[in-house]
């Protein structure tokens, strides 16, 4: 079996000429087939059968499937990281194979191979920050990474610590593991035998046991502080119980006998908790007893800002007062300032929180557009005349804002990308891009785009615009328009915006009375076309409709549900969706930006955040939105919906028409 592994490696150097000249078609059947194979466990022939693939884009693909369930094959592991260090599968086999060195306690060669520089993939050196990522990819910086990539990392790393200390360098190791150990997440099971080998050295205090049992309460990891928790003596563990019943109710911290002076950061934690479900006794609390706890200053600071921003979160009048007093401020204490002042509508408050933001911040659309409407509500219409003319070249929300303020139209530079000649044609046929059409055409949705978004990341910005179109050639939408963000451009309106479903979206808008450019707007914004979105809480579909609420509607219409799948149908998607959005329009008394956000916050919320005396501009409740993701969702959707319109070749819409004011709840 070794043999045939090296004749398969080192196929490209010994087949004929017209093996190579088998076309795509065949080959990816004979792909498939290979597949087949090497799930049977089949693997002579499966060796023989990839053999004729050797100049297939998926070639690189086909072999990792086979080595990553081979990782005792060492030569042709080397063989296959040398010879392909330049794909996406490199970087996945050589993560599997640092673990499977690991698992098998091959110390020296984990070493060896993690840290070499060898050609292949060299691994971040300890205190460099993070391992390579699960495939190569640095996926941590790309749509849709998260957890599980820190999670992969975070495994070699302790792995990689855990060599060097039973190879000598015990020390080092044990260093590298209190730096692991300060989190509140859980580690990954590969971390288990270093954290192991931490808490049986003298180096492991009391100090470290409580710096992580306050990280994890802080991240609410009730499990992870319990786990630490039992590496306490007695005495210590009887004062853990009482953090882990005040982190349940933190209401007790109001009880002068369960709370003793002492525990100064066990209160501030409690308030901290409070503040989550009850502000005002937490405010209350906070500054009756703040004074009887020894509470080091960094502590105080941080709650004093925490507490302030709950205010200000909250819609609280105090807000601003509070924020004004902290000692130290940063960006989003700073963005906060105005909002406060913004819900005060003390529009010199508002400039003076204004001056407060850095001269960049500043130039910001949205303060540019606060910064008019302060100057022309403390007397100086001229410059807010000048501020807003200025502003209203901008193509946004506060732009159009500002257009509609100084009777100016609407801009929308509109610059296509523009490609020199066979640049589509070119980029499609290097390696990477081929492997990912091949992935396409396979239907390989999930694994085409993690390797788009390896072989994007290799791109100079000017290439990714071009990259951006040929997704956009391959019908790929989601995926042109992020491309693009990555290179930094955003006037290609064509791309950026497509008009599909337009036949659903315009006979639904017109069955419910709705401009068809909000239906496009909330589509763009929601799944971006792709009509088989599905969100991490189970919303499907175009108009991202959860199947409870599919479920509802369909009674509502007197129409059988199907199933949750038939969200991804445009047809009832786009039905349901506009019927949805109609609702809340008629529970809003016909608000379009209370009913969009409502569409992503819920009905509920929005409910909670109407003014409760007198009515407020929409301009200004929509700023004071507590939830960033909804304020960004609602003047997104608003300016989609404008946009939407110039590109249908209308006029209909005003923004300043979808702004009335927001009456009390």
């Amino acid at each position: 079996m070794k043999y045939v592994a090296w004749i398969v490696l080192l196929y490209p150097l010994l087949f004929s000429d017209a093996v190579l000249g088998t076309t795509l078609d065949q080959q990816r059947n004979d792909f498939l087939q290979a597949e087949k194979l090497l799930a049977q466990g089949n693997s002579a022939a499966f060796m023989r059968a990839s053999a004729a693939l050797s100049n297939y884009p998926l070639y690189p693909y086909l072999q990792y499937q086979w080595l990553k369930e081979n990782l005792h094959q060492d030569d042709q592991i080397l063989s296959f990281l040398a010879a392909y260090k330049s794909t996406r599968y490199a970087g996945l086999l050589r993560s599997k194979w640092l673990d499977y060195l690991a698992k098998n306690e091959r110390w020296n060669d984990f070493i060896r191979y993690y840290i070499s520089r060898d050609g292949v993939y060299a691994a971040n050196l300890p205190g460099a920050g993070a391992a390579i990522s699960r495939d190569g990819v640095y996926a941590a910086n790309l749509p849709g990474a998260g957890a599980a990539e820190a999670s992969v990392s975070t495994a070699l790393e302790c792995q990689y610590n855990l060599a060097i200390y039973k190879t000598g360098s015990q020390q080092q190791a044990l260093n590298e593991a209190k730096h692991l150990w300060a989190t509140g997440d859980s580690l990954p099971q590969e971390c288990d035998p270093l954290i192991s080998e931490l808490v049986m050295s003298p180096g492991f205090t009391r100090e470290l046991i409580w710096q992580r049992f306050e990280l994890a309460l802080n991240k609410d990891n009730v499990s992870v502080a319990e786990y630490v928790r039992r590496l306490m003596g007695s005495a210590d563990q009887n004062i853990a119980d009482i953090w882990l019943r005040v982190h349940q109710k933190p209401a007790l911290i109001g009880d002068n006998n369960f709370v003793s002076p002492q525990m100064g950061r066990l209160f501030a934690h409690g308030i901290h908790r409070l503040a989550k479900s009850d502000l005002s006794m937490a405010v209350r609390l906070w500054d009756d007893k703040k004074h009887n706890f020894q509470i080091d200053d960094q502590t105080i600071l941080q709650l004093e800002r925490s507490l302030a921003l709950s205010l200000a979160h909250n819609r609280n009048p105090e807000a601003y007062a509070r924020l004004n007093q902290l000692p130290a401020v940063d960006a989003e204490v700073n963005e906060w300032k105005v909002r406060a002042a913004l819900l005060e509508q003390n529009w010199q408050h508002v400039a003076e929180a204004l001056a407060g933001l850095t001269a960049q911040e500043r130039q910001a659309p949205k303060w540019q557009y606060w910064l008019a409407r302060s100057l022309e509500k403390t007397g100086d219409s001229l410059q807010a005349q000048n501020v807003y003319a200025k502003l209203a070249d901008d193509r946004s929300f506060y732009g159009f804002l500002a257009a509609d303020n100084v009777h100016k139209p609407y801009q929308f530079s509109n610059k296509p990308v523009i490609l020199a000649e066979n640049e589509l044609e070119q980029l499609a046929s290097e390696a990477d891009f081929k492997v990912v059409r091949e992935l396409n055409l396979l239907n390989r949705d999930q694994e085409a785009e993690r390797q788009w978004w390896y072989a994007v990341k290799k791109l100079s910005k000017e290439r990714r615009m071009v990259a951006a179109k040929l997704a956009q050639q391959w019908h790929k939408d989601q995926i042109a328009i992020s491309t693009l963000v990555k290179a930094d451009y955003w006037d290609d309106l064509g791309l950026r915006f497509p008009v599909y479903y337009s036949a659903q979206i315009q006979n639904n808008a017109s069955l419910h009375n709705l401009d068809p450019a909000i239906v496009f707007g909330l589509i763009r914004q929601e799944s971006i076309f792709n009509k088989n979105a599905e969100s991490a809480v189970g919303a499907r579909g175009l108009m991202q409709v959860m199947p409870k609420t599919g479920m509802q509607i369909a009674r509502d219409l007197k129409e059988k549900w199907q199933s949750d799948n038939s969200l991804f149908n445009p047809d009832v998607n786009v039905r349901y969706g506009a019927f949805y959005y109609k609702q809340l329009l008629r529970q809003f008394n016909g608000h379009f930006a209370l009913a969009i956000a409502a569409y992503n916050a819920g009905s509920g919320r929005v409910a909670k955040w109407l003014p409760i005396a007198a009515s407020v501009p929409a301009d200004i409740w929509i700023e004071t939105i507590p939830y960033k993701e909804t304020r960004k969702y609602v003047t997104s959707v608003l300016s989609y919906a404008i946009i939407y319109q110039q590109l249908m070749q209308r006029k209909a819409l005003k923004i300043k028409e979808l702004m009335l004011d927001v009456l009390p709840g």
